[in-house]
């Protein structure tokens, strides 16, 4: 049980390290800052390269960090509130499935960020329990946060006419 979940931590942070790379640049088919930068952007997130950055950053910090089995409550955080936050702004309106661009694979990733510690254990720290969860915990209310952040387009244009029209209606007064 113990190896099953050492190769699932591995190739989850694994695959973290490479999402984040890819952010951050461009490596692995990647867009770099500049390009998700501008998907960042395209789904409401202002200014779109520091949310690149900030992404790329919880996606490789936290893939590293589990990869390595080190300080696995903050690698679940960053891996949970990245993905979370992603199902929120690219998925979940496509439904469950994979095959139509849905949530299931985002959250398999994030439900699977957990795993067994293998360095905290070296060092003697005890990560389980209810710092483990409180890690869990934070990444999901960071995620329903970072998912709140945002302003789609659409919003954005409201917001924008709402303000016009409000400064309009104190010149005429």
């Amino acid at each position: 049980m113990d190896f099953g979940l050492l190769v699932l931590r591995l190739v989850v942070g694994a695959l973290f390290i490479g999402h984040g790379t890819q952010k951050l640049f461009g490596w692995f088919g990647g867009y770099g800052v500049e390009g998700t930068g501008g998907f960042m952007e395209s789904l409401g997130y202002r200014p779109g390269k520091r949310y690149a950055v900030l992404g790329g950053v919880a996606e490789a910090g936290g893939g590293l960090l589990l990869f390595l089995g080190l300080l696995t409550p903050l690698a679940a955080a960053a891996i949970i509130g990245m993905m979370i936050n992603a199902i929120f702004a690219v998925h979940v309106e496509k439904g469950a499935w994979n095959q139509d661009g849905g949530y299931e694979f985002p959250l398999v990733l994030a439900v699977a960020a957990g795993g067994t510690a293998s360095v905290d254990k070296l060092f003697g720290l005890n990560l389980g329990g209810l710092i483990g969860w409180l890690g869990i915990l934070l990444g999901i209310i960071v995620g329903v946060i970072a998912a709140n952040v945002r302003r789609p387009e659409a919003e954005e244009a409201e917001a924008e006419a709402e303000a016009e029209d409000q400064g309009e209606s104190h010149k005429a007064a």
